[in-house]
């Protein structure tokens, strides 16, 4: 890695942040702003290489609190937004950021197609399980049940699970954190950053207004959290709790929560993660945990290697360029009967 020739100031904008006190947003913007020197500093890349692109939502008022190139479109339409941008200059590094309104529900044809098509985008997916800028209307994650302005007896809408979402649509990077896991957040951004291929970090956030302590049954406290979430790393035992003593081991092809030293459970039966294993299963199973049942996983769940949009239209159009007559417009021009009018 090339030293820092960036720092956090850098990153940030002139801009009034504008969100409520207390929105778990602040914490994804600091951990974005943290992320960014040192993804510069990695590839080696200038300032002026990153781009923000948003949709319509809290988390889409992004572009103007950092100091990059951004793109504030319309609702639902940062991903195709950004597949022609990263297409057309694959040398960005472009940041998609959206809610799980935006990205979820009237974008959600172009989400799943851009992570079927694998552009080396980084996709941050704010989930605060409701609509937050338009007023308490439930959204795609929405609890089952949820009461809301548009749901006053119960929403009866299943919510997706977007780690789901995206492994089923052939996704090459999924990553989960917490608002108040800064630091995790921003190694997940890294993480993402260096990954060829469409990457997808959501970030649980909590909506003090509409939707408050949402998450907080498992992303509650330090103590909450370490009894209750698991963060997984790369070829590391898949080991959680407050004492590092419960673990997740495979039983008749599903996951099991297990406390090593009881029931004759040692450490060797305990799962090691692999983020790079192609198989989905463990990888889906792993995103589909829910509490109370199970410790809500974060980390990078899943990072492997595909071939990436933009580089494949690039390899198509050096491929025809070469065995094409027609180099430019002048040979178009002159390539059928020609008439020179005096």
């Amino acid at each position: 890695m090339s030293e820092l020739k960036y720092t956090v100031a850098d990153f940030k904008s002139d801009q009034e942040v504008k969100w409520c006190p207390g929105c778990g947003d602040y914490a994804v913007l600091s951990a974005i702003q943290k992320a960014m020197p040192q993804i510069a500093a990695n590839a080696d890349v200038d300032h002026s290489r990153f781009a923000v692109v948003s949709g319509i939502g809290c988390s889409s008022r992004f572009p103007y609190y950092v100091s990059t190139y951004g793109f504030h479109g319309i609702h639902g339409r940062a991903n195709a937004i950004a597949t022609g941008l990263k297409t057309a200059n694959p040398d960005l590094s472009v940041f998609v950021m959206t809610g799980d309104g935006d990205s979820l529900a009237i974008g959600g044809n172009h989400f799943i197609h851009s992570i079927r098509r694998n552009i080396d985008l980084n996709v941050v997916l704010f989930n605060n399980e409701i609509y937050g800028l338009t007023k308490g209307q439930y959204s795609p994650t929405s609890k089952l049940g949820k009461i809301t302005k548009t749901s006053p007896y119960g929403t009866v809408e299943r919510p997706f699970n977007p780690g789901e979402l995206v492994i089923g649509a052939h996704g090459t990077f999924f990553a989960r954190s917490i608002d108040a896991e800064v630091n995790l957040t921003t190694e997940c951004m890294v993480a993402a950053s260096k990954h060829d291929g469409l990457s997808v970090i959501e970030v649980l956030v909590n909506c003090m207004i509409f939707n408050n302590g949402t998450h907080k049954a498992f992303a509650g406290d330090k103590e909450v959290r370490a009894e209750h979430t698991i963060t997984l790393r790369q070829g590391e035992k898949m080991l959680f709790g407050k004492n590092m003593d419960k673990g997740l081991m495979l039983d008749n092809m599903k996951l099991k929560v297990v406390t090593v030293g009881e029931n004759g459970v040692t450490l060797d039966d305990i799962l090691v993660h692999d983020a790079h294993e192609k198989d989905t299963m463990v990888h889906v199973m792993l995103a589909s945990m829910k509490y109370p049942d199970f410790p809500v996983a974060l980390g990078i769940i899943r990072d492997v290697a595909e071939p990436t949009y933009e580089r494949e239209v690039a390899r198509q159009i050096a491929e025809v360029q070469a065995t094409a007559k027609i180099k430019n417009v002048d040979d178009l021009l002159n390539s059928g009967e020609t008439w020179e009018v005096e």
